[in-house]
């Protein structure tokens, strides 16, 4: 359910807006889409899971505080965000 340690460093360096970027709201938001996404396929088998299905909805949560966020500082970087990751909103 857990992302590897290789993944985030590709995800990180994928996300980043400059070389040591770990915080940015893009970085984050790539590493809790590839977390949903990575919880979303655990519940196609475990359907009655509802532990976790709290903890997937509390991802979805902050994924999209951070998305509104940034939609407000910045909307083209808000825009481009998505279309990568391929966020429907």
């Amino acid at each position: 359910m857990s992302i590897t340690a290789e993944r985030k460093q590709a995800l990180i360096t994928e996300h980043a807006t400059k070389a040591g970027d770990t915080g940015s709201p893009e970085v984050q938001v790539a590493i809790l889409t590839e977390r949903i996404t990575n919880l979303t396929e655990h519940f196609k088998t475990h359907k009655k899971d509802n532990h976790s299905r709290r903890g997937l909805l509390k991802l979805v949560s902050q994924r999209r505080s951070l998305l509104d966020y940034l939609k407000s500082r910045s909307e083209d970087r808000y825009r481009s965000l998505i279309e990568r990751l391929g966020i429907r909103r």
